[in-house]
């Protein structure tokens, strides 16, 4: 397995399940941290909308609520399943984590260092923060949180990704 790849991750389900993200294999990934009292709380929705758009492709989104900025996630576990559930989100939602900073999930602290993920070093600034993964776990981007999910820029980068590549 590569050590460049998010493969090597395990994280947890919101009922504590441990989940490899080995699990995605062959997938585009839009790995977002999200938070459900933020002032981008919405694009939860807009999450749910592209994950529609490219039904039926190799294409996932991983939520991964956090309460790193404003203290925008007070909800835990089964409170946050329901929340997510009451706005309609098609895609797995994790267990809370933090994103940034010495306690940060080694999943994040992979994210933020270019000499473990041999592509770039990007600490979220806020909540939903995305990052692009492609097919063989390596992170190939990052969008800031006022980058909508269903804007043209995101979209046509999961394409680019989910494209057969040409000899």
């Amino acid at each position: 397995m590569n050590d460049n790849s998010i493969y090597q991750f395990n994280v947890q389900t919101l009922d504590g399940e441990e989940v490899s993200l080995a699990e995605y294999k062959d997938k585009v990934l839009l790995i977002v941290n999200t938070a459900s009292e933020c002032g981008f709380t919405p694009q939860l929705k807009d999450l749910t909308i592209l994950k529609d758009e490219f039904n039926g492709t190799d294409f996932e989104i991983l939520a991964f609520p956090s309460n790193d900025f404003g203290a925008q996630e007070p909800l835990e576990g089964a409170q946050i399943e329901n929340f997510c559930k009451a706005i309609g989100t098609n895609y797995p939602v994790f267990d809370k984590i933090r994103v940034r900073g010495p306690y940060a999930h080694p999943l994040y602290k992979f994210f933020a260092d270019r000499k473990r993920n041999g592509k770039l070093n990007s600490v979220p600034k806020w909540n939903f923060h995305k990052f692009l993964v492609d097919k063989a776990g390596q992170v190939t981007d990052f969008f800031y949180p006022f980058t909508k999910p269903t804007s043209s820029k995101v979209r046509k980068k999961i394409a680019r990704l989910l494209s057969p590549k040409r000899p």
